[in-house]
């Protein structure tokens, strides 16, 4: 056995003996909260971030189950003599702890970021070598969730890396969610079951359809493709991560939002909001509230969708649930409106069922009498099947 072999097995093989047995039960279904990288980048301060845990409780986004308050890059800012994170005390000048208090004091849970590399996307310090005293006051400040990047860490093993991490969290003392940030370079589902509790499957995710940086960033549509046949990985307490939602930036359409978020509740996808929850028009708190849309994400079952039938620009997707049920997504890709054949039999659809429509919120016939859909350009019909 080479060594590099020899040091995969026995990270490995650590990990499944430890983080699993140390922190089940977290997260059996997929977490939902919000992250603050998508709006607001580097811009982060203690005042947002409490502003952002009122209006989750304001616009009803407890309510609907959310419950995790993320801050992401920037928070950090250097490491004293004893090697201990040294918090931004411009922008925070309560500290984490006092922060991560008042945000449990509203029913929720706090989260944070760091990075599996030597600095963070922003250069600021990252937890290469620092995993136990990082974890240890983590803990101490009341952390729920962190996530965990891969920026700056050339020549760093991610099995090691995130095992190293998982490990520390295992051990800090404190039940907390490890989300694994690593773009999906090493194919984390294949080795990150008993590892993280949830892994990025891809780059980062851009507030477009199908667009494509330079750098690595791509729009919802580009990341979608990219989940195909990944459904076997997932499961109660380990959950593939396509990364988080871009409902409410600005830089889509209505329709196209709402087939982003359809899609990230059939895929059991973490449902971590990135816009200003503090100013959501109607229509994105229609989006991110529809309870309905969220019960199809957070069914007890666990069972990730997949794709079902591609015809070029139309495409269907289904998802097992718990009751029997069967929820299904019916894709146009094209930007024109079209009447496409129903074809549910090649959704698992056997026998005659009650059709609900997720947005109309509404029963809107059978599958025997519905024998086409019709699909607005760039749009999604969404819909749970009944006996």
């Amino acid at each position: 056995m080479k060594m590099r072999e020899l040091i995969l097995f026995v990270a490995l093989f650590t990990a499944f003996t430890s983080f699993a047995q140390k922190t089940p039960g977290l997260v059996p279904t997929p977490p939902l909260g919000w992250n603050s990288w998508n709006k607001f980048g580097c811009n982060i301060n203690e005042d947002l971030i409490k502003e952002m845990a009122d209006a989750f409780v304001q616009n009803g986004l407890k309510d609907a189950g959310y419950e995790y308050i993320v801050i992401d890059d920037c928070w950090q800012v250097a490491r004293d003599s004893k090697g201990k994170i040294v918090v931004d005390s411009v922008h925070f000048p309560s500290g984490i702890k006092a922060l991560a208090d008042y945000i449990h004091s509203k029913g929720l849970k706090f989260g944070i970021y760091s990075c599996a590399g030597i600095r963070t996307c922003q250069e600021r310090p990252g937890s290469n070598g620092y995993e136990e005293i990082d974890a240890k006051t983590y803990a101490a400040w009341g952390v729920d969730y962190l996530k965990y990047d891969w920026c700056n860490s050339s020549g760093i093993d991610p099995v090691k890396a995130y095992t190293d991490m998982s490990n520390a969290l295992a051990n800090s003392g404190r039940p907390i969610v490890f989300s694994m940030c690593e773009w999906g370079n090493s194919r984390p589902f294949t080795w990150a079951q008993n590892v993280g509790h949830l892994w990025r499957t891809t780059g980062d995710i851009q507030d477009c359809w199908d667009c494509k940086r330079e750098w690595g960033g791509m729009g919802w549509v580009t990341i979608l493709d990219m989940q195909v046949g990944l459904e076997k990985y997932a499961g109660p307490g380990h959950w593939n991560d396509p990364d988080m939602l871009e409902v409410g930036n600005g830089h889509m359409k209505h329709h196209e939002y709402v087939a982003h978020f359809s899609f990230w509740c059939l895929l059991n996808a973490p449902l971590m909001a990135g816009n200003d929850i503090r100013n959501m028009s109607d229509s994105t708190q229609n989006i991110l509230l529809n309870k309905e849309a969220i019960a199809i994400n957070q069914d007890k079952a666990g069972i990730q969708g997949s794709k079902v039938y591609d015809d070029g620009d139309y495409e269907i997707w289904s998802k097992p649930l718990s009751n029997g049920d069967i929820a299904v997504i019916f894709f146009n890709r094209n930007e024109q409106q079209y009447d496409f054949p129903a074809l549910w039999k090649k959704a698992g659809i056997k026998k005659n069922m009650k059709v609900y429509d997720i947005w109309q919120h509404k029963e809107v016939g059978t599958t025997k009498e519905m024998q086409t859909v019709t699909i607005g350009g760039h749009a999604v019909q969404f819909y749970r099947l009944s006996k």
